[in-house]
């Protein structure tokens, strides 16, 4: 009885030995696993229970959208402004390089009236115009930038009267000479190289005068008598492949013409041999009075 009831209180410890260490497995491996939840690649990793934790650790930002989170240990944000841009000191460009029309020929005039620019007024604005306007501008102390903007316009119409019919359209820029004596009879474009002039007369009557350029020492104009033979309105050199408006033909390839590099340059540059005019507006009243056959005398 007693070896019976031995064997029966041995086998139930071993059996509660053995439901012991079973759920003392079971714990361990609870406790194991614990850390190992599966997450989608790439996604965040849990939330920590740390008390820093707050709504926007996500990465949006509570305040303004433009405007990072600042850590706890970082500097407050700087505000910075967009640059706004300076206003130019001599306002807004009036007139530059380029333009054309009543208010150059008006500028010039002006200009002309207070020695800045020495010659007549063509309605171009050129290199000369730009060299004029930067000596005016560099002598009342504003920048020289050869641009005619609202500062520069305002301080020549202080020191200058309203130019005159004659300061805006004066015959030539330089003195109109002696008429040749073979211009005196007749209708001739009278030219004289000496005053760098043209004459448009009529039985010794000058009608007009305009500023003329001739050819450069390796393209001299030919002197002489000569009469117009051809009048081209839209002519294009065929050798220089450059405009020759209103091209009134006299000697071969040489003729009278409306040049626009005249106009922009002066006396800075020269022809081809023909007879540049500045003026276009002179030449155009020119070209329609005169004829095929009108004679032409170049002299010196």
């Amino acid at each position: 009885m007693t070896g019976s009831t031995t064997r029966s209180t041995s086998r139930n410890a071993e059996r509660g030995r053995a439901g012991a260490a079973a759920v003392l497995a079971v714990l361990t491996v609870a406790t194991a696993t614990a850390g190992c939840k599966a997450q989608a690649a790439g996604s965040a990793p849990a939330a920590s229970s740390s008390p820093r934790a707050t709504a926007t650790d996500d990465g949006k930002p509570a305040s303004p959208p433009s405007s990072p989170i600042a850590s706890p240990s970082s500097a407050p944000p700087t505000a910075t402004a967009s640059p706004t841009p300076k206003p130019d000191p001599q306002g807004t460009t009036l007139m530059a390089s380029g333009s054309e029309g009543k208010k150059v020929r008006e500028l010039q005039a002006r200009l002309r009236q207070i020695g800045h620019f020495d010659r007549s007024p063509t309605g171009y604005y050129g290199t000369v115009t730009v060299a004029a306007v930067q000596s005016f501008q560099g002598k009342r102390g504003l920048t020289r930038t050869g641009r005619a903007d609202t500062l520069t316009w305002q301080k020549l119409l202080g020191m200058t009267h309203e130019p005159t019919a004659a300061e805006l359209n004066p015959p030539t820029t330089r003195q109109v000479a002696k008429p040749d004596k073979r211009c005196m009879t007749g209708r001739v474009l009278c030219i004289s190289k000496n005053s760098r002039t043209l004459s448009w007369m009529i039985d010794g009557k000058v009608m007009s005068s305009m500023d003329v350029r001739f050819g450069s020492q390796y393209t001299p104009t030919r002197e002489g008598t000569f009469s117009v033979y051809w009048k081209s309105r839209h002519h294009v050199s065929s050798i220089y492949h450059t405009a020759m408006p209103y091209a009134m033909f006299f000697s071969g390839g040489q003729a009278v013409h409306y040049s626009a590099d005249f106009a922009a340059r002066g006396y800075n540059g020269a022809s081809h041999g023909c007879v540049n005019v500045r003026d276009e507006g002179k030449i155009a009243s020119l070209f329609a009075q005169v004829k095929n056959g009108d004679k032409v005398v170049v002299h010196g």
